[in-house]
């Protein structure tokens, strides 16, 4: 048998191209003593993922070149040299890019495919859906009338943000996407108050508009222009949570700072970044008050399925082009 594996052959400079990469054949891994064998029947892909290819100092370790990369998945144990996971089992674990993955038990996290689709542990009730849930009730501190601003708001994360604002009581949530279609899904399906296309014009001009009484929350994806037009309308005491900053993934350059920083002296405004690493504590919290949101569809998902691992790399890349809506996910 043979496992197909991505491996980062080279260090992207600026927009990752395809020769950076290579789908290698090697061979199926024998579980050791304490470990499994996971047939991966889900890969996640992420933004963060872009940083991992850079050898720049980071709060995680690059890819290694020459080897298989690294992400979230959901397989079946197929072969188990440890206590407390068996054959037919379900888990969640962290070695994605492949078909099968050999990993130390304590490594995974079994999951039950009765209680949710496999797919949703690698978003709306996985990472995604806790980097949500922590960057918006502890980094922002969320309160119950708050104003809150979402950019990359059709995306995984983005649009959960909104939805448990909304069920938190938020008194207005605008968020902005890069199509009309996705405008119309933020209004429409995920119960938004307002949203906008930024690529229609200024992000400025179009934030004043739908926030004609400032926020109280920015919840930033993007970064760049966002970023600013979030500061200009932030409200007194108002709370920036940053949990990326895809805008300039690809730069090649430094890219210019936000031109108002003024403003969080006037507002008293707050900016914070955040890893979902440093919330896992928040985990049971999460699950037991997204989950049944999730379960009755008070909060809404959608998922962008690409099948094949030999299409894991567009995937991903489409990631960064924001060809998604909700998560993105491969299909093994």
């Amino acid at each position: 048998m043979l496992n197909r594996e991505w491996h980062l052959l080279s260090r992207p400079v600026g927009w990752p191209k395809p020769e950076d990469f290579a789908l290698v054949e090697a061979e199926v891994p024998t579980p050791r003593e304490g470990q499994v064998l996971v047939r991966n029947k889900y890969l996640s892909v992420d933004p963060y993922m872009r940083g991992r290819m850079s050898d720049a100092k980071s709060y995680v370790a690059p890819f290694e070149l020459g080897k298989a990369m690294q992400g979230g998945a959901v397989g079946e144990v197929v072969a188990s040299n440890a206590e407390g996971l068996a054959v037919g089992d379900h888990v969640l674990h962290f070695l994605g890019w492949r078909e099968y993955a050999a990993l130390d038990a304590k490594n995974a996290v079994k999951v039950d495919p009765d209680a949710a689709p496999l797919s949703t542990y690698l978003g709306v009730l996985g990472m995604t859906g806790l980097t949500a849930y922590a960057g918006l009730t502890r980094t922002a501190s969320f309160k119950e009338g708050d104003s809150v601003f979402v950019s990359g708001a059709a995306g995984a994360v983005g649009s959960q943000v909104g939805q448990i604002a909304k069920l938190k009581g938020a008194s207005r949530v605008i968020g902005s996407a890069g199509s009309e279609e996705k405008v119309k899904l933020l209004v429409e399906e995920y119960g938004f108050d307002a949203a906008f296309n930024y690529k229609n014009g200024s992000v400025s001009e179009q934030l004043r508009e739908s926030a004609p009484d400032g926020i109280d929350i920015y919840f930033d994806n993007v970064g760049g222009d966002h970023l600013e037009a979030a500061i200009g309308r932030l409200n007194r005491d108002g709370r920036i949570a940053i949990c990326g900053m895809i805008s300039v993934y690809n730069d090649t350059e430094p890219a210019p700072g936000p031109r108002n920083l003024v403003r969080l002296l006037q507002t008293r405004g707050r900016i914070e970044g955040f890893l979902v690493g440093d919330h896992y504590d928040l985990q049971p919290q999460f699950v037991q008050e997204v989950g049944p949101w999730v379960a009755s569809g008070a909060l809404k998902y959608r998922e962008t399925v690409v099948e094949g691992i030999e299409n894991n790399l567009e995937a991903f890349l489409g990631v960064l082009r924001g060809d998604n809506t909700g998560k993105m996910i491969v299909k093994l």
